[in-house]
């Protein structure tokens, strides 16, 4: 483990693929639009195509978000998307689509009893603050870092430098855990350590060629990795 647990002072969360269940989700509404594939043979496997797709979209997806962020346009679009649901154009999703990974919620009641933790998305502010308050989880967290909180976002490093700053700790004794290459890197350009989980859309090696010090299966293996510091 390339891990050192005694520097770890304090922990940044990413939200989809990390808390929420976010690519499942997705994957499931990709499956019943690509369903009548089966038809053509029993051997295919749609959720698991569904998936792959998914898996495969992220990549460029992260990078079409980041645009706006890099062209300065971030907040203007935000204020755009405020106005749009304010009179009722968008819609806000409601609480049940907001689904958790299993063992989220045990994992941050006991690692919130050690360490100031913040979370830290790339997306908008709604719909972060939508699930964190959907599962009561905002007394876990000091804050909530999303994509106009800091004047760059993931994979910049200013979010993780702000929740440190937030928490009172220097960035290289925080340990940001997420599910995607701007994840890590967004830590790793801070000076933090860096956990990969495989519970969404990063596979194992990007997420190490991206320089991740550990990978696990979920953050539910946290408490245990942790239990030393």
């Amino acid at each position: 483990m390339a891990l050192d647990i005694n520097r770890i002072k304090a922990l940044c969360f990413d939200v989809d693929g990390t808390l929420r269940d976010t690519d499942d989700a997705y994957a499931a509404k990709l499956s019943k639009m690509i369903s009548p594939i089966s038809w053509f043979s029993s051997n295919i496997n749609v959720s698991q195509i569904s998936r792959k797709i998914i898996m495969k979209v992220e990549g460029p997806a992260n990078f079409a978000y980041s645009i706006p962020d890099r062209l300065g346009l971030d907040d203007e679009l935000a204020d755009i998307s405020n106005w749009l649901h304010k009179v009722g154009i968008l819609k806000t999703k409601r609480n049940h689509n907001y689904l958790i990974i299993p063992g989220v919620e045990e994992t941050l009641k006991t690692l919130h009893l050690k360490f100031p933790m913040t979370v830290i998305s790339a997306r908008g502010k709604r719909g972060t603050e939508g699930f964190i308050n959907t599962y009561n989880f905002s007394d876990f967290f000091i804050a909530m870092v999303s994509a106009q909180t800091a004047h760059r976002t993931k994979p910049h490093p200013a979010p993780v430098i702000w929740a440190a700053n937030k928490m009172g700790v220097p960035p290289e004794n925080c340990l940001m855990i997420g599910d995607t290459t701007v994840d890590i890197v967004a830590g790793k350009r801070a000076g933090a350590q860096t956990v990969g989980v495989l519970s969404g859309f990063g596979e194992k090696e990007e997420l190490l060629e991206k320089g991740a010090d550990l990978i696990i299966n979920s953050v539910a293996d946290l408490p245990s990795i942790l239990k030393s510091n």
